[in-house]
């Protein structure tokens, strides 16, 4: 049987569970995962392996419409994940009713050039019976070459997926070698799961002001150092990230520690600051600085 390879993209509205899915495929936490929307900014590339083939995911910012200067470069990071694909995956929330946010996916979709799939995710928090209405309600608006229910929390549906995806890739030789899981830098890794345990940690009204930057990231072969800065735009959001006596920050840096420590299999050094930086969403000097491929680009 000949080897496949090749460059699926994943999109969505925001929540739909589009993360979730790329680590549960991939085997491995390549992306960060909270309940709040908004939570991928970047492209990342997830790598499945197998015998038969090798599948490269591109995990998206969610669909919206962009106001800030932040939302602007998700959505040209989803422009540029979508350019040379193999194959397209809509990732629907099936628990949730069809609106607009749903007919602008739909229409982005349909500027795409290339086999395209529609998954039905959370199928483990629906009844079974109201899978086929839905299934029904996308083919009469679009013609998807697949439609699978899933859930990529409990994995059902997960085995087909895989098979389906190879099915349809083409053939040729992998992209990256066999113990590689991810495109992006450890230093990315590193900024995304503090982001992610600041944005669990904190209220509603922090988390979409809250970003992430590495200021240094010293390797070692036993201990690796970090030292970050999490960005707010209020000086409340920086008073509820401290927390009394600096509690809130050292739970941060804790969880963040010992994730790292297991992602990376090594002791972690991490020390953490809280700056205010008003309205920086808005400013694309700062927004720039999140994006990992420019970061590299500065540091080479």
């Amino acid at each position: 049987m000949a080897f496949k390879s090749g460059f699926v993209a994943v999109v969505g509205r925001p929540n739909a569970g589009k993360s979730t899915l790329v680590n549960a495929l991939v085997g491995r936490k390549v992306a960060i995962v909270t309940p709040k929307p908004q939570t991928t900014r970047n492209r990342i590339h997830g790598i499945v392996h197998s015998e038969e083939g090798q599948i490269v995911l591109i995990d998206t910012p969610g669909l919206l419409a962009p106001r800030t200067a932040l939302e602007r470069q998700m959505t040209d990071e989803i422009a540029q994940a979508l350019e040379g694909i193999d194959l397209l995956c809509l990732v629907v929330d099936a628990t949730a009713e069809f609106g607009p946010g749903d007919q602008h996916a739909l229409e982005r979709v349909r500027q795409v050039r290339c086999p395209q799939f529609l998954l039905l995710n959370k199928i483990d928090l629906i009844e079974k019976q109201k899978l086929l209405p839905l299934i029904e309600r996308y083919s009469q608006v679009y013609s998807f070459a697949e439609i699978i229910p899933i859930s990529a929390l409990t994995g059902d549906g997960l085995d087909r997926l895989r098979q389906k995806l190879l099915e349809y890739l083409p053939e040729g030789p992998p992209y990256f070698p066999p113990d590689q899981v991810s495109d992006a830098p450890e230093r990315f890794l590193a900024a995304e799961i503090i982001r992610e345990k600041a944005m669990q940690a904190t209220r509603q009204e922090v988390p979409h002001a809250l970003a992430v930057l590495v200021d240094r990231y010293e390797e070692g072969e036993k201990l690796v150092r970090i030292y970050a800065t999490i960005y707010v735009e209020r000086d409340g959001q920086k008073g509820i990230l401290i927390g009394k006596g600096g509690q809130m920050l050292k739970r941060i840096g804790t969880l963040a520690r010992e994730e790292l420590e297991w992602l990376l299999g090594r002791k972690v050094f991490l020390e953490l600051y809280v700056k205010v930086q008003p309205n920086w969403r808005d400013r694309p000097e700062i927004v720039r600085q999140l994006d990992w491929r420019r970061q590299l680009e500065r540091l080479s």
